[in-house]
């Protein structure tokens, strides 16, 4: 399994970062990798909640359709996918930090298939360094969403 970590800061209130953070339906308003997002079931944002994305990842448009596995309002939600030979985990937590909100984000890939796992150990060298620019890269661009917002325009809390 390879992991990546990573986490920010962000002057606003918990529950405005993961409103804007869990905002699947303007995705493409807030992180410029994003070409398009979809949320495919109905009903509020939450455990069972189906989306499909499309990003720009390594040059090229990457669709790929997720599953909110984990969801507690204004303190975390997982977000799972399987693609490629394999299965893909990322986490969200968020706390309280001095006046604002820190966000621990944590990735997981587990190959699954027997090619994934021939490869995993080269991939993993290759895609680890990139994929976490990328997330630091969308962590800064949902800061500045948050950051930037003026309080009568912020998102409907999400609900489970």
């Amino acid at each position: 399994m390879a992991s990546i970590e990573t986490s920010i800061t962000i002057d606003a209130p918990r529950a405005e970062v993961f409103a804007l953070f869990s905002d699947f339906h303007h995705l493409t308003d807030r992180i410029s990798a994003i070409v398009c997002s979809e949320v495919i079931t109905d009903g509020p944002i939450g455990v069972g909640t189906r989306f499909r994305e499309t990003r720009v990842m390594f040059g090229k448009e990457h669709t790929e359709e997720m599953e909110i596995t984990d969801f507690v309002p204004n303190e975390r939600y997982s977000v799972e996918a399987e693609s490629c030979g394999s299965h893909y985990l990322s986490t969200y937590q968020f706390r309280d930090e001095g006046g604002g909100t820190r966000v621990d984000m944590r990735f997981d890939a587990t190959p699954r298939s027997l090619g994934a796992k021939i490869f995993a150990p080269i991939m993993a060298r290759l895609m680890l360094k990139s994929c976490l620019r990328l997330f630091e890269k969308d962590l800064q661009e949902l800061k500045a969403a948050a950051e930037g917002r003026s309080g009568g325009d912020s998102p409907a809390p999400a609900t489970a």
